[in-house]
């Protein structure tokens, strides 16, 4: 699975793998290694919060994919922008819930800006897939923003 999962990172920009764990979480956990959580919000819930004003929602798919249709009020840099462009264009005061095509890359942009201090980050997952699937509104933004 080392293969596959180097691959997967690579097809999102990440070239440069210095490690991995040997025996996965399970390993870790039995160590006794501290663990963080990420909030979890499912695009029902997401679709209700759409207006909030504190609520960065963060699209971290590419250019084109983000230009075929996006989540209403949503934010776009592309995941492997994302560790040069956060604190210069995310508000590290309100909470940012994180989505992508189907959810791997939301979580991985999770997991970097919680990594980075920010206080409140929420995976959506399913991401855009879900929120498809659920017939909820979509833009068709007009440039990349």
């Amino acid at each position: 699975r080392l293969q596959q999962a180097t691959e997967h990172l690579f097809r999102i920009g990440y070239d440069t793998i210095a490690g991995y764990l040997h025996s996965g979480m399970k390993s870790w956990q039995t160590a006794g290694k501290p663990l963080q959580r990420i909030a979890q919000m499912p695009v029902e819930e997401l679709n209700q919060h759409l207006d909030e004003e504190n609520l960065t929602i963060l699209d971290v798919r590419s250019d084109q994919e983000y230009l075929n249709g996006a989540i209403p009020g949503s934010y776009h840099i592309y995941l492997p922008h994302l560790e040069e462009q956060m604190s210069a264009k995310l508000d590290h005061t309100k909470a940012v819930a994180t989505y992508c095509g189907s959810g791997y890359r939301a979580s991985i942009a999770a997991s970097l800006l919680q990594k980075h201090g920010f206080a409140t980050v929420i995976n959506i997952p399913g991401s855009w897939s879900a929120w498809k699937s659920a017939d909820f509104p979509v833009e068709q933004p007009s440039s990349v923003r």
